[in-house]
């Protein structure tokens, strides 16, 4: 289990799939499936940054058995208003964040506890060895 604190800013979302990209190359995943948990890194830190309070901690977890990596991105609890990206948009320009990651992973959901929330999803994975050609 690897665990990373962000900034709560607009860039912590490429900096978390900075990190997660990293991590995905050590785990040799597949890259099909290392591009739905990088989209599914950045929606949900990205919801976290626009919608809740800091601080935003990634949390990245790989599960051989089952094949998938395991996300949980940590915030501060709902925040009283949101970011600055969602107030400017119109309704239909955002909003779609969690179809995304409905559609990218196995499972996913969320959970609270004192003073922080946690969102989390599960993306199947298969590591590149998985894909080699039988010689």
């Amino acid at each position: 289990m690897s665990i990373w604190p962000l900034a709560h800013h607009p860039e912590a979302a490429g900096e978390a799939r900075k990190i997660a990209k990293e991590i995905l190359a050590m785990w040799r995943v597949a890259d099909e499936a290392a591009d739905s948990v990088l989209l599914t890194v950045s929606e949900l830190v990205t919801n976290a940054v626009e919608h809740a309070r800091p601080p935003v901690i990634l949390e990245l977890s790989q599960d051989p058995g089952n094949r998938r990596v395991h996300i949980e991105v940590s915030d501060g609890g709902p925040a009283a208003r949101d970011g600055d990206w969602t107030i400017s948009c119109t309704p239909d320009e955002h909003g779609r964040g969690l179809d995304i990651v409905n559609h990218l992973t196995a499972v996913h959901g969320d959970r609270q506890a004192p003073g922080h929330g946690i969102h989390w999803a599960d993306v199947a994975t298969a590591t590149q060895l998985d894909h080699a050609p039988n010689c």
